[in-house]
Formats: C-alpha cells, structure tokens, sequence
C-alpha cells in the first residue's frame, strides 16, 4: 500500500522544511549492532566528536535553525530540543549514540553525521495518510517509555507529526509516541529525514543503503518541500 505525506498546512510558515519520506520493507531487525554497522557507528561517532570539540552546540547552524523553528511555535523551554541536537550533545559529552536495535542505530547515526533529525515507525501500527501540522483540538500522546501510558496532549499551536488517528512525535520531532514505534519485530516501517537547511535526499540515500545493508530492507524515497508539500511512496 502506498504511504503519503503531507507538509501543506506549515509549508508556508516554514518554507524552507524539507523531509525524506523512506519507507522500508522486508526488514531484519537485530536486537544488537552486527560488527559491521558497529565499526560503522563507531566512525561516525569519533569523526562528529572530533568535529564538534567544545565548541557551543548553539552555534551549529542546523541546530540554530531548529531553535528557531521551536521559538516560532512557541517553545522556549530549553529542555525541548530537536532530536538531533539531544544525539550531538550526547557524542560531545562522551556518551555515544544509545544503543536500542540495528534499525534505530543506523538512523541515528546517519541523524549524527547529517545533522538532520530521523525518526522512524512501525507501517503496520500506522492508519491513513502522515502529516507534519499544528496540533489539533483532541489530538493524544503517549510518550514512548512512559510505562503508565499517560495521554500528555500537545499545546495549542504546536507542530506534530501524525497520521489520521493519533500523533506519531509532539514539538515537530522532540519524542516519539509509544503507539508507533519500532521494535526487532518490525517488518515494515515508515523514516522521516528532516531539514531546515541542506537537501535530505543525500541523506535518505546513505539511509536506504545502510537499511538494506545492515536490515535487509528494500527502501524507496520522495522528498516534500513547499513546491510540492504532499508526496506518496509506494506500493
């Protein structure tokens, strides 16, 4: 079945987001890193600490077109941060990347070395077409990881990411809602590669190829910006 994505109702408030919609199929999920995507994390990982050194994650320009975009939907709070910038401050301060399954390794190295966000869900959890849009009255989150499955709906205002029944991420791509997420189960699933700067296609390419290298997955791409805000993959 074909996936579609829309990014009409923020494409004029933000003109220059632009997102790789991926969607992955027939994959292989390894609950740990095979030694082949390990060695290739690891490199990322020293290469991007190496690179970033003290310097001030403030002054990265990715992160401070993310900042903004959050200022302009009325976050101000600095504990709300892309999910980029949260994987760069991880690496500066000498943690690594989290180690969760093969799939989600791989994205966010690539997340990393790209400075761009990455998300992933589960296609078979999903229900009709994806958008990137403000909040609506009634829409629901539940926060992955919260054991007891509290609803903490988004502000009036606020940029999601969903689909036709529930949020998929609240503050545009901050965290992730439980109901979707992948897990080594996952056979299928659906990327977000995110931009306020450069092209992600460059990055949903290197994407494709580390999920078919490292999860066996056949992958296919389109990218929606403000000349073409809806884009469907498929079948």
């Amino acid at each position: 079945m074909p996936v579609t994505l829309t990014i009409a109702e923020i494409a004029e408030a933000f003109p220059a987001y632009r997102v790789a919609l991926v969607v992955a199929r027939g994959l292989t999920i390894a609950a740990e890193r095979p030694p082949a995507l390990a060695e290739a994390i690891a490199a990322i990982e020293a290469a991007a600490a190496e690179d970033l050194g003290e310097r001030p994650l403030a002054e990265l320009p990715e992160l401070q077109a993310w900042r903004s975009a959050y200022k302009a939907f009325g976050v101000k709070k600095t504990s709300y941060r892309s999910s980029v910038e949260r994987l760069l401050k991880a690496v500066q301060q000498g943690r690594g990347l989290p180690r969760v399954n093969a799939l989600v390794d791989a994205y966010n190295a690539l997340s990393l070395r790209h400075r761009m966000p990455v998300g992933a869900d589960d296609l078979a959890l999903l229900a009709g077409g994806l958008a990137f849009r403000p909040s609506r009255p009634g829409d629901s989150f539940i926060a992955l990881g919260d054991a007891e499955g509290r609803d903490d709906p988004p502000k009036p205002g606020e940029i999601v990411y969903a689909d036709a029944g529930k949020l998929l991420c609240r503050r545009w791509n901050w965290y992730q809602d439980a109901r979707s997420a992948t897990t080594p189960a996952t056979r299928d699933a659906v990327l977000t590669v995110q931009s306020l700067e450069a092209d992600p296609a460059p990055a949903a390419e290197e994407l494709c190829a580390w999920l078919a290298a490292h999860c066996g997955a056949s992958c296919a791409f389109a990218v929606a910006e403000a000349s073409r805000p809806a884009v469907t993959v498929g079948p």
